[in-house]
């Protein structure tokens, strides 16, 4: 027979996160992922400070270009946030509930009056409020950075532009922290659980969009004609544009392309039709840009809950005594 719960059951969520929070920011290997990614962003800022200073009169959106701008070897700002974000992620998260488990500690914490709901979203919510702090500096860094050396303030929309970004990428790093917190909880052994959430990015970042367009293929194949035309089958692209969308990395990077390319008028393919009356090159509004970008803001935000609520049950179910 159940018992009711008595009180609240995110009584000691604030202690939770405070403790947590501490934790993360004092840790040595939140010093390490934080180094790794200010020394990339440096990098890749600089070589797209060389490549844009000779346009700055001339390119309304200028300072949005430090965050797309690439020269060879490094790739784009945007990009390497792109990279190095799940990997945060995943270093904050990947032992937050076996650790306690290994170290024994978790029965007694739930001994005291903190309800299993408590920890849990204090322990997540204080990996995003971390990832959210290093977000934010490392925004501020590249909108200084653009001051000091290009010798111009970004626009209203430049900043609203970026803003929308900043917001974007903490949702895409929730994605993969609720990853890491699932795996924590599925797998008593830390290394296995930082095992599976490297595998499961890698596979999202850089085999998932080489299997689609085979995947595609597969399930749609293109008519005798259109290939022996050498043409593109729609249905065929379609199917590996929807295949491409399950991906969290491919949600990210269209969001940042969108948002930060104010030119980008359209993801998927393009008809004739869609130019009736369009001037190419020139920048759509902000509002035009974030309809665009809708569904992949939602789709991030969704897998967060998604991925959250099969942690939340997982760990509900689990027997925590020692």
């Amino acid at each position: 027979m159940s018992t009711p719960r008595l009180g609240s059951p995110w009584h000691g969520l604030g202690a939770v996160l405070s403790k947590e929070l501490a934790d993360h920011l004092g840790s040595a290997r939140m010093r390490l992922l934080e180094w790794l990614i200010v020394l990339t962003a440096a990098a890749a800022l600089y070589s797209a400070i060389e490549g844009i200073r000779q346009t700055t009169s001339s390119d309304p959106f200028v300072f949005l270009r430090l965050f797309t701008d690439t020269r060879a070897p490094l790739p784009s700002f945007a990009a390497l946030l792109g990279f190095l974000i799940p990997l945060v992620a995943i270093g904050l998260g990947f032992d937050a509930i076996n650790s306690e488990y290994s170290r024994r500690t978790l029965s007694r914490i739930l001994s005291q009056p903190i309800y299993r709901d408590a920890l849990l979203l204090g322990k997540f919510l204080a990996g995003l409020a971390a990832l959210a702090i290093c977000l934010v500096c490392l925004w501020l860094l590249v909108m200084g950075a653009g001051l000091i050396l290009l010798g111009v303030p970004p626009s209203g929309e430049e900043v609203l532009r970026s803003l929308a970004f900043l917001i974007a990428a903490l949702a895409y790093a929730g994605v993969w922290l609720a990853v890491a917190l699932l795996c924590s909880i599925l797998f008593r052994s830390a290394s296995t659980s930082a095992l599976v959430a490297l595998g499961l990015w890698l596979f999202c970042a850089l085999l998932w969009p080489m299997l689609a367009p085979a995947l595609a293929q597969a399930i749609a194949p293109p008519d005798l004609l259109t290939l022996m035309s050498g043409g593109v089958d729609l249905h065929t692209v379609a199917w590996q544009r929807s295949l491409l969308l399950l991906s969290p990395a491919t949600l990210f990077s269209d969001t940042a392309i969108t948002l930060l390319s104010p030119a980008t008028r359209t993801l998927g393919p393009v008809f004739l039709s869609q130019l009736q009356g369009a001037l190419l090159g020139s920048p759509l509004p902000l509002s035009e840009s974030l309809a665009i970008v809708w569904p992949q803001f939602t789709g991030l935000i969704a897998a967060v809950v998604v991925l959250f609520t099969a942690g939340y049950v997982a760990f509900q179910r689990q027997e925590v005594r020692a």
